[in-house]
């Protein structure tokens, strides 16, 4: 079966949207990776000296196929220094999956089958 993690920014740590709302997209997408025969697991992360941490045990958990990082860390400026901490991290610690990137929680599921 093949594998995805997603990596996106932690919905509880932004005051300017609704979490908990949020949250609960993430794990209807998660679920729907599973309805295509995907195992998929998710890493949420903040900006912050965790961030690191969170990331390495997500990734060496597993030999992850694909790694599809989320549009809220990507299109944010003031997380530019997350982004690049997450691609380099996947570079480092799962060389052997292929990157993806969605536009939103709701197409992760697309993203990781442009690549598996």
């Amino acid at each position: 079966m093949p594998s995805a993690l997603v990596v996106g920014y932690d919905p509880q740590a932004t005051a300017t949207i609704d979490g908990d709302a949020l949250r609960a997209a993430l794990d209807d997408e998660l679920t729907r990776f599973g309805e295509y025969g995907i195992d998929a697991a998710m890493a949420l992360v903040v900006f912050d000296d965790s961030a690191e941490s969170v990331l390495v045990a997500a990734l060496t958990e597993r030999p992850w196929d694909v790694v599809v990082v989320g549009g809220g860390i990507r299109r944010t400026e003031q997380l530019l220094p997350l982004f690049e901490q997450i691609l380099n991290l996947i570079r480092r610690h799962a060389p052997q999956a292929a990157i993806a990137f969605n536009t939103n929680g709701g197409d992760s599921v697309e993203a990781a089958r442009r690549w598996l």
